[in-house]
């Protein structure tokens, strides 16, 4: 990739949300504001590489979205009426409500309390931009073509619904903060461990983004303890980032890691969280849970104490994915063959670190050729490039 093509990158990942959040509030329809928002970035990919980088990209792009979702709405007699109501905004600055950040207000926008909590998540994430429907269906452990649908019913259900997405104030959060931690907790778990084999086994720039947005959601809601809890899993997880993959590109497990190149101010910041937390005396939530389990990972490894959280978590959160982890840190304790009877009848065949489990616990119990057909599944499900040439190379490894 050249550096302009960096650069071009770096901008659409940069301005698509605040550029489809400006078109959304002006326009008030989502298709609307995404179709002319991709077309104003189709029109840089064309026009950028022959006249340059703009001085300022996003104001570029913003007008020209504008100019696009106008030319639509003209082409379009049954959308008169909007189009005029479009031309009376166009130079109208509108209220912002209670967020001063583009990229958060429209998720918190498209986190309606009037969607299912699945769907406002799924379609947040496509709204966001740093997510495709193949990533969001990744997260969701479903079909494209069943995401596709899930995104499609759920802007249909905001016209027919005739749901507005106006700008939430202050007494809206509360009700929209469940959903606006799952879309960043989803958007931090894609770049730490990216699913398209296109990209970087891991994504930084949505880390940091959803840390930033985390921080923010944090500082708008002091008292929410969920909010608290999954700053701090995101901190004590990106600390490790630098430790992930070896040099040679493939994925390095937590016990492998070299501890030295952790970021220890980042450590002691999640550590900081999740003691306030506890002190606090609050029953905790998924979030905080997951961040104390990250918090022993961080420290002196306690196995019994891992289990003990995820006991804890099971009871809130009794889902297959939750059952496979606990399951893992259960192998460090009663061994491999309690595990594999834990997870064997998890309904997970669909999900790569399920078969990526299994092979392990039956490479340690000598099962070579069962092992080897976990890790042939597990290799068929990861996209991601690191993880797949860590499995290769463990696979591999039981010819010897």
């Amino acid at each position: 990739m050249t550096a302009f093509d960096e650069a071009v990158t770096r901008v659409h990942h940069e301005e698509w949300a605040r550029v489809v959040a400006a078109l959304t509030r002006r326009f008030g329809d989502l298709d609307i504001a995404e179709e002319a928002a991709a077309e104003a970035f189709a029109a840089a990919v064309e026009r950028w590489p022959a006249d340059g980088l703009p001085p300022n990209p996003g104001a570029w792009l913003t007008t020209t979205a504008q100019r696009k979702a106008i030319d639509r709405l003209r082409r379009e007699a049954r959308r008169d009426e909007k189009h005029r109501e479009a031309l009376m905004l166009f130079d109208t600055p509108e209220p912002l409500g209670a967020i001063d950040d583009d990229r958060l207000r429209l998720i918190f926008t498209c986190c309606h309390p009037a969607l299912a909590m699945e769907a406002r998540v799924a379609l947040t994430l496509r709204m966001v931009g740093g997510l495709t429907v193949p990533e969001i269906a990744h997260t969701f452990l479903v079909e494209e073509t069943a995401m596709a649908r899930r995104i499609t019913r759920a802007k249909a259900k905001i016209k027919t619904a005739k749901i507005p997405y106006g700008v939430p104030l202050r007494d809206d959060l509360p009700a929209r903060v469940t959903g606006v931690l799952a879309v960043l907790y989803l958007i931090f778990n894609e770049g730490y461990l990216a699913s398209n084999p296109a990209s970087d086994a891991v994504r930084a720039d949505l880390t940091a983004e959803a840390i930033r947005l985390t921080r923010l959601v944090r500082t708008l809601l002091p008292a929410d303890g969920e909010a608290a809890g999954l700053l701090a899993l995101m901190l004590l997880t990106e600390a490790r980032r630098t430790a992930r993959v070896s040099p040679t590109g493939e994925l390095v497990t937590l016990d492998d890691q070299d501890r030295a190149v952790w970021d220890r101010a980042l450590i002691a910041e999640g550590h900081a969280l999740v003691r306030a937390r506890l002190a606090a005396g609050e029953p905790p939530g998924r979030y905080q849970i997951l961040a104390a389990i990250n918090a022993v990972h961080t420290d002196v490894r306690d196995w019994s104490q891992v289990v003990a959280l995820y006991d804890q978590l099971v009871h809130i959160d009794p889902s297959p994915i939750v059952r496979l982890n606990r399951a893992i840190a259960v192998a460090e304790l009663d061994g491999p063959e309690v595990a594999l009877a834990l997870i064997d009848k998890l309904p997970l065949s669909g999900y790569r670190a399920y078969h990526a489990t299994r092979a392990d616990l039956l490479r340690r119990l000598d099962r070579r050729a069962e092992s080897r057909a976990a890790y042939d599944r597990a290799i068929d499900l990861t996209g991601n490039t690191a993880e797949t040439a860590f499995l290769i190379r463990r696979r591999d490894e039981l010819s010897g």
